[in-house]
């Protein structure tokens, strides 16, 4: 009974390692992790992963739902919001437990830096050079990516979010773009908690007591009646502020409460 019970823990679908919305327990942290995607990683991104996961099985508690709207293959665009440098390890973590390897939109900074650049090169992440010449070169390697039917993760605000409350900005266009021209979904993602967990300007996570990390899936962004038309600016504009809107619903879930009124 305890092995079918451990087979079971590890390969049920995500969001019945617990019942939907029922915050994780240190055990169930564990079988999460078990779960993750593996088939190309790449050798450093792998050791960053498991090292950090383990840092996030001490620390944080998860509450995940809507793993199911990530599709198991083909090129995928996943947009959430910003609060916190932990943001990139939690979405990480859901995304490979709903079976798919993530890949960044980062900045190019970062494949300097020791050990960091290894894991960036490593996972295939897609450098950004923010105002110079070569800054398009990252819209047209995440168009090859989703094409080549990678899981693309973007961070549509750019940054973290600096609204009092913590409610997502005004996105980039980018994400918008590379959706409207390949034709692969968007998946909004709602992530909230990592602002309690490594507040900004913290260096190290404040994991006592552990933080409680939301992350929540919605289906897909419908951008179809912007797909057939010209790319203006207004049409760009307009799938941003779509993208933007569902992420923020997603988040007024999560935390019981309604955005202001000015909010995407």
């Amino acid at each position: 009974m305890a092995l079918r019970n451990r087979t079971r823990d590890r390969w049920t679908p995500l969001d019945a390692v617990s019942p939907e919305g029922e915050l994780l327990t240190f055990r169930q942290m564990q079988a999460y992790g078990r779960r993750f995607a593996r088939a190309g990683r790449g050798a450093w991104y792998s050791v960053a992963i498991e090292v950090v996961w383990q840092f996030l099985v001490l620390f944080s508690r998860f509450r995940v739902r809507g793993s199911r709207h990530l599709p198991a293959t083909g090129g995928v665009l996943v947009a959430s919001n910003h609060l916190s440098f932990a943001d990139p390890t939690t979405l990480t973590a859901f995304c490979l437990a709903a079976g798919r390897v993530p890949r960044y939109l980062a900045k190019s900074s970062l494949w300097d830096l020791p050990v960091v650049g290894s894991v960036m090169r490593s996972g295939k992440h897609i450098p950004v050079y923010r105002g110079a010449p070569t800054a398009s070169g990252a819209y047209r390697d995440a168009v090859k990516a989703v094409a080549a039917g990678e899981c693309v993760t973007i961070f549509p605000e750019a940054t973290f979010s600096s609204d009092p409350g913590g409610w997502p900005m005004k996105g980039k266009t980018g994400v918008a773009r590379i959706a409207l021209e390949t034709g692969v979904p968007v998946v909004p993602v709602a992530n909230w908690g990592t602002h309690h967990l490594l507040p900004a300007g913290a260096w190290f996570p404040h994991g006592i007591p552990r933080k409680t990390v939301e992350l929540v899936a919605g289906p897909p962004v419908d951008l179809s009646d912007l797909r057939d038309v010209e790319p203006t600016r207004e049409v760009l504009e307009e799938a941003t502020a779509r993208i933007m809107r569902a992420v923020t619903d997603l988040l007024a879930g999560v935390r019981g409460e309604a955005p202001p009124a000015d909010r995407p």
